[in-house]
Order: structure tokens, then sequence, then C-alpha cells
């Protein structure tokens, strides 16, 4: 039973990873403007033993005054968290933080991950994917760890 859970949450990361693109579409389709959110590949990938994970918000989330609520976390294949990036410049890990950005434009952020799982040991070498989360909407993908 349990190895179907697993099957079945895997499942539901594959299907959020597809849901986040359409989610993107529909923001896109709705205004002329960038994006709503853009999550960029993870450098260096494959990496040993830190990473850094690139993410835009574009200004269309910061209208009146909104402060969009941004969560980033890493899964192994088994759909188990693993980590939970910090943000880079304020050491604060990206658990439903809400983010400010005075450009109009939008806003580049970076968060790092060490490379150590939630126990405190190092990672094992293999594919993890790294999920953003930002009011609701899904950006996801993959990275590789190689020792």
């Amino acid at each position: 039973m349990k190895r179907y859970a697993w099957a079945a949450l895997g499942l539901g990361l594959c299907a959020i990873a597809t849901g986040g693109a359409r989610g993107q579409a529909r923001a896109e389709q709705g205004t002329a403007s960038k994006p709503a959110a853009e999550l960029r590949q993870n450098y260096p990938n494959p990496f040993n033993p830190a990473t850094t994970i690139p993410f835009t918000l574009g200004g269309n989330l910061f209208v009146n005054g909104h402060r969009p609520t941004v969560s980033l976390k890493i899964y192994n294949v088994l759909a188990q968290l693993v980590a939970i990036p910090i943000l880079q410049g304020t050491g604060q890990p990206l658990d439903g933080q809400p983010m400010d950005c005075t450009n109009p434009a939008g806003c580049s952020y970076t968060a790092y991950w060490d490379g150590n799982v939630r126990g405190g040991q190092q990672a094992s070498s293999g594919v993890y994917i790294y999920q953003l989360v930002v009011d609701g909407q899904r950006f996801t993908k993959k990275m590789l760890i190689m020792k």
C-alpha cells in the first residue's frame, strides 16, 4: 500500500508541473505583460555540494500593495520533502514568505541550497525536483546531484 501511495504522490508532482505551465500560459493570455513568475534552472547543474536557484516575480504580482506568498521546496523522486532553500541576502527559508518588490517590472531573486537534507546530512547523488509556489501557482524543475 505504501508503494502505491508514493507512486500516486509522484504522479501528483508531475501533474503539478504541467499544471504550473498551464497556469503560466493563462497568466500570459490575460495580460500582454511578462508572466507572473518564472522559475529558472539551478546553477550549477549537476552540482556538488551546493547550488543556487534563480526565480523572477513579475511586477503584476505586486499591484496595489499585494505581497505574494512564495515557497520553494526540494523533493526527491519519491516525492519526499528533502529541503527548503534559503533566500540569498536574507537567510530566511522560502516557506510561505511574503515577498517585497519596488520595481514595477518585477524582481529577480536567488535561493540557495547547501545540498544538505533536513536531517543535516549531505543529499545523495541523484535527481531532485524543486517546486516554486507563488500565490498557489506552481512551477517545477529537475536538478541533478553528482558526487
